[in-house]
């Protein structure tokens, strides 16, 4: 009985070994101090070698590479068979957090202007990193798909855009490179005026909430031309270039969205699925869900968000 109940558990701890999540950490760049990522390897990878590379939210204010909902991503995915990375960025913020010092709207359009921008430049050295590491961690670079929340998402989305008009802040992605698809939850593009494309971008799902007024669903500020574009007008632009795109309307929720991604996981396999096998589709959606409901961050604003 006890070589049999010993057996037993010897069966258990050997499955939970095959089991296991395996993090493995890595210096990718140096700025001011070296800057990680945390790769997620799964324990069954999909058959494509598929890549999901993930950014921290935090108002470029602060955030970390390994925090809860990084963890939970990379364990969700990594269980579907993805290969997931997290990474270290630039926080152009951390010292400047209260909103009096962005001295006027036209300092606060600079100062994320350069937030947004070293975050671009930071995650386009993680991919050139990766790129170059591809056979080491098991992956194909033509399958990585882009997706972030909140600050995360503004710099994937940005990232793509910088790339497709061939801008200096994507200059570090490898020759030729293309994302296999960018989901962003909660993102916007920063530019003078709507943006547009030179090149095609890669196929996205936008996740926005309609109420959001931290990333704003339509743009802000709201009355200049230089502003950070939200979901709503992204998904207009693109379609009017007549680049494919998702986007899922969250109908009265605000900025919640921006850590769904655990919550619409099945979304976001359904749509990468799509974007890995080439298919192009098109979706305008509004989605409701009894799990996802307005909390504070429904009405914060940004000022509210900067002045705590």
């Amino acid at each position: 009985m006890k070589r049999g109940i010993l057996c037993s558990l010897i069966l258990v701890l050997q499955m939970a070994c095959l089991s296991a999540q395996e993090v493995k950490t890595y210096g990718f760049v140096e700025r001011d101090s070296t800057l990680y990522l945390d790769v997620y390897r799964p324990a069954s990878p999909r058959a494509d070698k598929a890549c999901v590379f993930t950014l921290f939210g935090g108002g470029f204010v602060t955030g970390e590479r390994n925090n809860a909902l990084q963890r939970t991503i990379g364990k969700m995915l990594s269980e579907r068979g993805f290969t997931v990375v997290s990474i270290d960025y630039r926080l152009g913020l951390k010292d400047t957090v209260k909103m009096k010092e962005f001295k006027g709207i036209r300092g606060m359009q600079g100062m994320f202007q350069y937030c947004i921008d070293i975050a671009v430049e930071d995650c386009a050295a993680a991919i050139g990193w990766l790129c170059a590491h591809a056979d080491e961690l098991g992956i194909d670079t033509a399958k990585m798909v882009l997706t972030g929340n909140s600050a995360g998402a503004i710099t994937v989305l940005q990232l793509d855009w910088c790339r497709a008009n061939g801008l200096s802040q994507a200059s570090a992605l490898p020759s030729g490179w293309r994302p296999a698809a960018v989901v962003p939850y909660a993102g916007g593009i920063m530019s003078h005026g709507k943006p547009t494309w030179k090149t095609p971008p890669a196929p996205t799902m936008l996740m926005h909430g309609t109420k959001d007024k931290i990333v704003a669903y339509k743009k802000f500020p709201p009355l200049l031309s230089y502003s950070l574009y939200g979901a709503k007008k992204v998904h207009k632009q693109m379609t009017k270039q007549g680049y494919p795109c998702w986007i899922i309307r969250f109908e009265g929720i605000g900025h919640e969205v921006a850590s769904w991604l655990p919550g619409s996981v099945d979304l976001f396999c359904a749509f990468v699925n799509q974007a890995l096998a080439g298919r192009i589709s098109e979706l305008d959606a509004t989605m409701k869900d009894t799990k996802l409901v307005p909390t504070r961050w429904t009405d914060m604003t940004v000022k509210d968000l900067y002045a705590r």
